[in-house]
């Protein structure tokens, strides 16, 4: 490859969507990338698993800001649509009320959404959500580029920005998305629904800051999607493109630690005990690991990030139902994305974030694509339910998910609760399948099977994630755990920033010389 030998060694952990969009990127640029991947798959999180004549998503189930991978693949060597086919979700959710209640939006129409909100809710529910998806948009424009689409270094750099007085005025970084909501609405149809988007970064919407409202606007400005054959074939289509690219894959290979002279990394320790020298180490592992189990901890170079990932808090981890539905005469099609509201939202929030216990009557998110390509039977039907749910620990802080007759028990509890709603499931079920935050943990190494890493209760959330690039000079943060945050967008977008500081790195470097 033209330039290769001019360029450096690039050692990337973990083969998530994060680690191969910024292998991808830097082979095209003309490094030589290294993928060490401690599981014997790709992809992390982002799987579409076949359970008998089933798939199912097991990890995220639509695709936002499309445009984040039409990027990559543009720039690594061809447009994705010629890899993956992108399918528009229509209606995007369909949200249901314990009242009888619901209201379905529509994908990439305001319009339609309103007219939908006028009819269940009214028309003065309608101009309340219009206010507000205006608001989200203004916390977009603001928010996009210093929050999200660069390094997010310190609050400092924030504050020499011209524009600072009105930026804040906007995002209110002294509100929590709870406090917005109630100003704006007393609908509780409304406040739930925008409660949500809280839980879209595993995030408690009574501590998360109130641009966490801007994921309304994401959402219905770019619209959402679904991948023929599954969201999983985004990650077999990155590993495609990494590997036409040079890159090369090392599976069933754990890193043991990362190599440094206490300034500057060197390489990386495998657990076989074999040593990789590397001047360049990105890791796509939770950052609490890297951070804790991959360096040591008396580091001072790691020392100012550690401390910071110490005060930051665990995203919700999620329990999980995979169903593979048999036809039914006369049994009605579930639109993509059906979000059931229990009576009492609030309790769930109580449960997760303060007892530390699985939630009695939780939200039930169901995904139920009619995607041909996931069945192997016509007119057969897999759906992926989930749940929140606080995180697996066995010391306090979180719930031990490892007794099977207690998640049996509660799978039953929460397939009931959808029948009691009008959806009838044990009569056509021929799969079933759970999957609790122990078994993510197991699968993919999340810390205690926390989807999104850390969460964004708080201000100063975004500043306690992991950097980019660490004080620890060659070493890099990629993924849902690392700046900007959890979800398919965000960790694409963490993939280009990282890539584009491993190249200014290295023009800085050549420069000298």
């Amino acid at each position: 490859m033209e330039g290769q030998n001019s360029m450096s060694r690039v050692i990337v952990i973990g083969a998530g969507i994060g680690g191969m969009a910024t292998a991808a990127r830097l082979a095209k640029a003309g490094h030589e990338v290294i993928v060490y991947e401690s599981s014997d798959r790709v992809g992390g999180k982002c799987r579409t698993e076949w359970i008998g004549r089933y798939a199912f998503d097991t990890g995220p189930s639509l695709l936002t800001l499309p445009a984040v991978f039409r990027d990559l693949f543009l720039k690594t060597g061809a447009p994705l649509e010629k890899e993956l086919t992108l399918e528009p979700v229509d209606p995007s959710f369909d949200y249901r009320f314990t009242d009888g209640k619901s209201v379905k939006f529509a994908n990439l129409s305001r319009y339609e959404t309103l007219r939908s909100i006028s009819q269940s809710l009214g028309d003065e529910e309608s101009k309340e959500w219009n206010s507000l998806l205006l608001r989200a948009e203004k916390m977009w424009d603001v928010s996009r580029e210093p929050f999200i689409e660069s390094e997010l270094r310190s609050p400092m750099s924030l504050l020499k920005r011209p524009t600072l007085l009105r930026d804040l005025k906007i995002i209110a970084p002294w509100r929590s998305l709870r406090s917005l909501i109630q100003k704006s609405t007393r609908d509780f149809h409304i406040q739930y629904i925008l409660d949500r988007y809280a839980t879209y970064s595993g995030s408690d919407p009574r501590k998360a800051p109130a641009v966490l409202l801007s994921i309304a606007f994401v959402e219905e400005a770019f619209g959402a999607w679904h991948i023929a054959g599954g969201i999983g074939k985004l990650s077999e289509a990155i590993h495609s493109r990494a590997l036409k690219l040079g890159v090369v894959f090392h599976l069933d290979t754990r890193v043991e630690t990362i190599a440094n002279d206490g300034k500057k990394v060197t390489g990386v320790h495998l657990a076989s005990g074999e040593f990789i020298a590397s001047e360049i180490v990105i890791a796509n592992a939770d950052a609490s690991t890297v951070y804790n189990s991959m360096l040591s901890k008396d580091l001072p170079a790691i020392k100012r990030q550690r401390k910071a990932l110490s005060r930051s808090q665990s995203s919700v981890a999620g329990f999980s139902l995979f169903l593979g539905l048999r036809p039914e005469e006369g049994s009605t099609k579930l639109s993509h994305h059906t979000v059931l509201f229990p009576e009492n939202y609030e309790a769930e929030f109580d449960a997760i974030f303060t007892n530390n216990l699985p939630v009695d009557e939780p939200t039930i998110y169901i995904c139920a694509p009619q995607d041909a390509l996931m069945v192997k039977d016509e007119g057969h039907e897999s759906w992926s339910v989930l749940v929140n749910a606080p995180r697996h620990s066995t010391t306090g802080d979180g719930f031990d998910w490892s007794g099977r007759s207690f998640n049996e028990d509660y799978a039953a509890k929460i397939i009931s609760q959808i029948e009691a709603r009008g959806i009838p499931i044990r009569n056509r079920l021929e799969v079933l399948e759970i999957r609790t935050p122990l078994d993510l943990q197991n699968a993919v190494s999340a810390p205690g099977g926390s989807i999104y890493g850390t969460s964004s209760n708080g201000a100063r959330s975004a500043f306690l994630r992991a950097k980019n690039t660490s004080t620890l000079v060659g070493l890099f943060c990629v993924g849902g755990s690392a700046h900007p945050g959890g979800g398919l967008p965000l960790v694409g977008i963490s993939a280009e920033i990282v890539a584009n500081a491993v190249s200014g790195k290295q023009n800085a470097r050549r420069g000298k010389n």
